[in-house]
């Protein structure tokens, strides 16, 4: 039964009980006081439910208006998904494709249809899929909007390389419910070469950005190199006694990656917030000015790793500490009144490992130093190299 008729039947009954009611008031040989109570009383609910009633409809008609303006609004933002210019997926926490607009079928060269059930990794050259899935954990543990350049292999046509921009949606309660993709071709920018050897600001601008926290690890991969867009990256390995090796510092400006080391341990940390983006090898075929780019910086980090070779091979440890400030001071240090302030602050044990030292070492030779007149620390515990006499 629908509203409209359930309002008509309560009217026509509460009627009905008050055409009674009056009879029965009217009557002259039936005294007033012998009218039943429970008829009054049924009287006045049949009335508080027609009340009720049309409360009822009322809130009904708000609801259906409320239901057509949201079916409206649903609709509109279904077609601004549908007809965007770029490519749109949608899929769920195990990377299967829920929806799709019509810009990624013609892009994946896949009708819309077709696509809905289909795991994204799938057009996804396999050589990238551990580096896919290690990116969608870190996608998942910051909640953060991810950045990534990924190879496609549409059905049926020539591969490409593709910036994707990924978010995770979690529920009220925290759970991942989907990821929402969207996928930009980038032969756009890539026949675009008008920008001078020393402006890197289609590095920055059009290659994707990835964010890590200080203290997380970042991954690396064979097809990948970082260029460190903002913050300071520290790399590492470790020697047969488990005893960390530091073996560079990336800071803004720099690159480095696995690719570009021959060590089998390798690692690289984010010594506080850093903004990285990622060049695939595969671009530096594709990009005839990258290779210029890069070979500057692949240069500068050469040239840091032979500094830290030379202060390893220094006999004393006084002159690798000695060398290690000089070079710190080069590469992070900030001018000062009293001299150059060092603009991270490294723990005794960090630069213990730089020096092939223990931390007992460099806490003492530290204090003397500073005792000495060398060097001094601030408010937060940021080393001040002190300027020569």
């Amino acid at each position: 039964m629908n509203i409209q008729k359930f309002i008509q039947r309560a009217e026509v009954l509460n009627n009905r009980l008050a055409d009674l009611y009056q009879t029965a008031t009217v009557l002259p040989f039936i005294p007033s006081d012998l009218l039943p109570d429970a008829f009054k009383d049924l009287y006045s609910t049949s009335k508080m439910v027609q009340l009720a009633v049309e409360e009822l409809y009322q809130q009904n008609e708000e609801l259906i208006e409320t239901r057509n303006l949201l079916e409206t609004e649903r609709q509109h933002y279904q077609d601004l998904f549908e007809f965007a210019p770029d490519a749109y997926l949608v899929t769920n926490p195990k990377g299967i494709i829920k929806q799709a607009n019509t810009a990624a079928a013609q892009l994946l060269n896949i009708s819309s249809t077709f696509l809905v059930g289909k795991p994204i990794i799938t057009f996804i050259n396999r050589e990238q899929h551990p580096y896919f899935y290690d990116e969608l954990i870190q996608i998942f543990k910051s909640l953060q909007v991810r950045k990534l350049l990924l190879p496609f292999n549409p059905r049926d046509g020539d591969s490409f390389n593709a910036s994707v921009t990924v978010k995770a949606i979690s529920n009220k309660h925290g759970k991942l419910t989907n990821y929402y993709w969207l996928i930009h071709k980038t032969y756009e920018y890539q026949q675009e070469q008008s920008t001078t050897l020393d402006n890197h600001s289609h590095l920055i601008e059009n290659l994707p950005v990835h964010k890590y926290s200080q203290g997380d690890t970042i991954p690396l991969y064979s097809q990948l190199i970082w260029y460190v867009r903002q913050g300071l990256v520290k790399l590492n390995t470790f020697c047969e006694t488990g005893k960390e090796v530091l073996t560079g510092l990336a800071t803004a400006g720099m690159v480095f990656g696995s690719s570009m080391t021959s060590l089998s341990i390798y690692q690289a940390t984010a010594l506080k917030d850093v903004e990285l983006v990622s060049i695939n090898i595969s671009e530096i075929n594709v990009l005839p000015n990258l290779s210029h780019i890069l070979l500057p910086k692949i240069q500068q980090r050469l040239q840091q790793t032979e500094s830290f070779l030379f202060i390893a091979g220094r006999g004393r440890v006084q002159d690798r500490l000695q060398h290690l400030l000089e070079l710190l001071k080069d590469q992070l240090g900030e001018p000062v009144p009293e001299g150059t302030r060092l603009t991270f602050r490294f723990t005794h044990e960090e630069i213990a490992s730089a020096c092939c030292t223990t931390r007992v070492t460099i806490t003492r030779l530290l204090s003397q130093l500073q005792q000495q007149g060398f060097i001094s620390f601030d408010a937060k515990k940021h080393i001040i190299i002190k300027n020569s006499p």
